[in-house]
């Protein structure tokens, strides 16, 4: 699992913060950790123009899941600290969710699989010119 973490210009200490932040979102998702292939965190101060503001820090992860489109979420805290914390257990809560629907779909399908042979019959009439 590929962590990358991105700040704006306002949000300092980029390379411990980066450490910080990487080591927080592997303990969260380490159980998921197999069938994710990137996270991407990107950390911005929204209201860096005032001195200070309700829960102006935004934190937006990005999961790439194998095989399947990209997930995100947001979430707002007061702090770097607090808006990493809570997006990675929304992201947790998030990808449990969907893996689990994802493993119920299939375990619940009706059609049988095809055999091989007949796959490769298939794709060989599909390939050749009817005359």
């Amino acid at each position: 699992m590929q962590i990358q973490v991105n700040t704006d210009h306002n949000i300092h200490g980029h390379e411990e913060l980066a450490t910080d932040v990487t080591g927080i979102v592997t303990s969260a998702l380490s159980r998921l950790s197999d069938h994710i292939t990137r996270v991407e965190v990107h950390l911005s101060d929204e209201d860096s123009n005032k001195k200070h503001g309700k829960d102006e820090i935004r934190c937006v992860m990005e999961v790439r899941l194998e095989s399947h489109q990209p997930i995100a979420i947001t979430q707002h805290a007061a702090t770097v600290h607090q808006a990493v914390e809570s997006a990675a257990e929304k992201l947790t809560r998030l990808l449990e969710n969907t893996l689990g629907r994802l493993h119920d779909q299939q375990s619940h399908r009706t059609d049988p699989p095809l055999p091989e042979e007949k796959i490769t019959e298939e794709s060989s009439a599909a390939s050749s010119p009817d005359e």
